[in-house]
């Protein structure tokens, strides 16, 4: 079972933007040590909580301060993108880091109505994601009516980030897929992957993947491993309220502020569709998501407030599914 890292650069509050960057980039490298199997980052637009707007530049950083861990983005939103420009951009990493560079590939737009604007992209647009993840990936491939540059040997691994439109399209184009957020839950899932390993036509790949990205953390108790699961899921319960999503705040700020019963069900929801537990816990968890699921790989999208506690958090995980 391989385990990676996604990291969606989190702002926190009373902190600069910057460092949440640097932060990143210090969980790589420690993420590299610790023996995960790859690093991701993430891609938003103009969103107090996210300090990430390009994973080219950030993967590169990455990919400088370390030297063997795979490294990638979850993901790139193609229809926010000409095709011909990711492929340079991730040729041109995959060049000055041979063998290391995935492509993860998503359909997400702005998170608002103006970041959508201001992204050129409105949300009732022709939905061309199926002609420009094939274009991209004619770019990659050198099968282009245009060559994309610098030539590399082997392309660049593309994934799909999908919910189940999107494991189709992987299905048929051959491509690995991952899957996260609502659709583990949901009661399909072992149908829909099980329709996607049946269908699956050997192409970009040579035969079906499938990752699951899961928000997991690990403590040395119960309650300590939930108390870290609260910031993401007070910031999420706050966006839904405001249409903002906002920096982590410490659980000392949150369990003193003014919750309201809706916030407080949110809040919960969160909290529970988060693995979170002493390793005993999320290892038992984590076992049940991968024979649901048929998982190739897990990754883990965790993030919380203290950084100390997450980087053990990391550790500790690595050494549950290791």
């Amino acid at each position: 079972m391989r385990l990676s890292l996604l990291d969606r650069s989190r702002t926190r509050a009373g902190e600069p933007d910057a460092l949440a960057l640097r932060h990143t980039v210090d969980r790589a490298v420690r993420a590299e040590a610790a023996g995960f199997h790859r690093f991701w980052v993430a891609e938003h637009h103009a969103v107090p909580g996210v300090a990430s707007g390009s994973p080219p530049l950030l993967v590169a950083t990455i990919g400088s301060a370390t030297s063997r861990i795979r490294i990638g983005s979850g993901g790139v939103m193609l229809p926010l993108h000409q095709p011909l420009v990711v492929a340079e951009q991730f040729l041109m990493l995959q060049a000055l880091h041979p063998g290391r560079v995935d492509l993860g590939i998503g359909r997400s737009l702005g998170f608002t109505p103006p970041v959508r604007r201001a992204l050129r992209r409105e949300s009732d647009e022709p939905d061309t994601f199926r002609e420009d993840l094939q274009e991209l990936r004619s770019y990659l491939d050198g099968e282009a009516e245009v060559t994309a540059r610098p030539s590399v040997a082997g392309g660049v691994p593309v994934f799909v980030l999908a919910t189940g439109r999107g494991v189709r399209l992987a299905a048929e184009l051959g491509l690995p897929v991952v899957v996260g957020g609502p659709v583990l839950d949901a009661d399909e899932l072992p149908d829909m992957l099980a329709e996607y390993r049946r269908s699956f036509q050997p192409a970009g790949a040579d035969r079906a993947t499938v990752v699951v990205s899961v928000d997991v953390l690990v403590a040395d108790d119960e309650a300590t491993a939930r108390r870290l699961a609260l910031p993401e899921a007070w910031a999420s319960a706050q966006a839904r309220r405001t249409g903002s999503f906002p920096p982590l705040e410490s659980p000392d700020d949150i369990e003193t502020a003014d919750w309201g019963e809706q916030v407080r069900r949110r809040v919960e929801e969160g909290v529970g569709r988060t693995i979170a537990g002493t390793a005993a816990t999320v290892r038992c968890r984590l076992e049940r998501l991968v024979e649901r699921s048929g998982a190739d790989g897990l990754m883990a999208s965790s993030s919380t407030f203290d950084l100390d506690a997450l980087h053990a958090s990391d550790r500790m995980l690595h050494d549950v599914v290791g």
